[in-house]
């Protein structure tokens, strides 16, 4: 084992190679570091991806790394939408239950992927871009234990206050047992969620988003059938109602997490799983916290902000909240884009930032961004100009679609700020700087919320009112994110400190 001095000056000097000669200094480095002798093959492949990242041409790096996980994301997106479909056969209390309970669910799915997962990511890529394997490795088991911890976290929470939330948002009567009906049966599963949301972010951070994406994809094959089957009793299976939508998601991440678990633990995973309590260490849970926990406040804000807005829809009936519920569900469609695009953009910012490549982290955060905010844009104007090709799938109620399209033709429109402010959040994970990000969340929950109540509540305004608020505050997200990162950037301020290295 080196002393510490060595170790230090090692990586200062790597800072200063050319990238090619930088490069092979990390894969001696990494073999230097005891990577395990059955792991050789997958190692040359993980240094393979590394020099990609470091030193390949940015654009086709980052589509390579994202496509993946946004083809199977897209894919899994529309299963959900299917769902959707499905449980809107049961009436208009089914959709407005879901939609009550939509936001919390998604709530838990943002923060164990974006959230913690992201503090997760940018650990993993940070590791392996300074060279240490072990590190990396060990995070995996990190992040199992905090997957337990915050998805029984969920269970508790929801089975002590989710009458009361969702009474407080407008449900009542049979919309208010619709949302407990499901909410109970997918929560009680809360810590599957949290496995696999975090596992998959480990792999990701480590360049492998194959993987991840072929788990997510296997859901099509699990709730595309198995949804309606439990909800309306088909064949043999028992009817459920809406508590069987719930019922075929449990299913599904109990499937997942034992394939991710079983992979990671073989020798062809690019990070092995290791189920000893001998690997936890205090500097590793904090390499995980100091981006995750502050980048799950960020979620928080995200769903907070959709949370209360769907209470100022309540105020204006149940229909109201089915319209808002269906429309507002495009702006999660977004998420699969945007995920896939920004954990692409998160690894290769950490690694580079670990390898002391900041100029080009900030470069790829720029390409990513741009690249986001016109995609997103061409999804949002094409909505606000024909908001009944989507709406017309889910509902014929008048009050639904007036809601509905009112809805997208304000807030749509602005989908571009939105795409740009998540890609350039991503970004600031991988580089471990999201104290900025997350303030752009605080205004947007801000503006959105408070100053919608307000214009609701006091005021007297109506729908289109709160949704031009929603609009403002989207766009002051995007922009405020941007002004961040191109006013402060990510080489001013105190330079990130990587955990000391173990010598193990």
């Amino acid at each position: 084992m080196q002393p510490p001095s060595w170790r230090k000056s090692a990586r200062m000097s790597r800072m200063e190679l050319p990238h090619e000669v930088a490069a092979g200094a990390l894969r001696a480095d990494t073999r230097a570091r005891g990577m395990p002798s059955h792991a050789k093959e997958t190692g040359r492949h993980q240094a393979d991806r590394r020099s990609a990242i470091l030193n390949g041409p940015i654009l086709p790096t980052m589509l390579k790394l994202g496509l993946p996980t946004i083809v199977v994301l897209v894919v899994q997106t529309f299963v959900g939408i299917a769902e959707t479909y499905f449980v809107s056969f049961l009436g208009t209390d089914a959709l407005a239950g879901v939609a009550l309970v939509f936001p919390v669910l998604m709530l838990m799915q943002m923060m164990s992927n974006g959230g913690i997962g992201g503090g997760v990511a940018s650990a993993v890529a940070r590791a392996l871009g300074s060279g240490r394997w072990e590190d990396a490795n060990a995070l995996a088991l990190h992040a199992v234990v905090l997957a337990a911890v915050l998805g029984l976290a969920f269970t508790a929470a929801q089975f002590i206050g989710g009458r009361a939330l969702y009474r407080s948002l407008g449900g009542e009567a049979d919309a208010l047992a619709a949302a407990l009906a499901y909410a109970d049966v997918v929560f009680s599963g809360a810590i599957l969620v949290w496995i696999v949301s975090l596992l998959a972010a480990a792999l990701r951070g480590a360049g492998n988003a194959v993987v991840p994406a072929a788990v997510t994809f296997g859901g099509v094959f699990i709730l595309l059938p198995l949804s309606p089957a439990l909800i309306f009793g088909w064949g043999r299976f028992p009817r459920l109602g809406i508590a069987g939508a719930g019922v075929a998601v449990v299913i599904y991440y109990l499937a997942a997490a034992a394939a991710l678990v079983v992979y990671m633990r073989s020798s062809r995973s690019t990070l092995r799983l290791r189920l000893t309590l001998r690997c936890l260490e205090w500097r590793l849970f904090k390499d995980v916290l100091r981006v995750g926990a502050l980048s799950a406040v960020g979620t928080v804000q995200a769903n907070l902000t959709v949370v209360l807005i769907t209470g100022a829809v309540g105020l204006f009936g149940t229909g109201a909240i089915a319209g808002y519920g269906i429309a507002s569900r495009l702006d999660y469609l977004l998420i699969p884009l945007l995920f896939g695009l920004g954990a692409a953009a998160l690894t290769m910012v950490g690694i580079n930032i670990g390898a002391g490549q900041v100029a080009r982290a900030e470069r790829i955060a720029w390409i990513g961004a741009f690249l986001a905010a016109g995609f997103t844009e061409a999804i949002g104007l094409a909505v606000a100009i024909f908001p009944t090709a989507w709406l017309g799938l889910f509902t014929t109620d008048p009050s639904v679609l007036a809601t509905g399209a009112l809805y997208l033709r304000i807030v749509a429109p602005f989908y571009g700020l939105l795409g740009l402010g998540m890609l350039l959040y991503f970004a600031g994970q991988g580089a471990g700087r999201v104290w900025l990000p997350v303030l752009a969340g605080t205004a947007r929950l801000i503006i959105a919320a408070a100053v919608g109540w307000l214009v609701v509540a006091l005021l007297g305004g109506g729908l289109g009112a709160l949704f031009v608020t929603v609009a403002v505050a989207m766009s002051a997200f995007g922009a405020i994110t941007a002004a961040a990162l191109g006013f402060a950037g990510w080489k001013s301020g105190k330079p990130m400190a990587e955990p000391h290295a173990t010598g193990r």
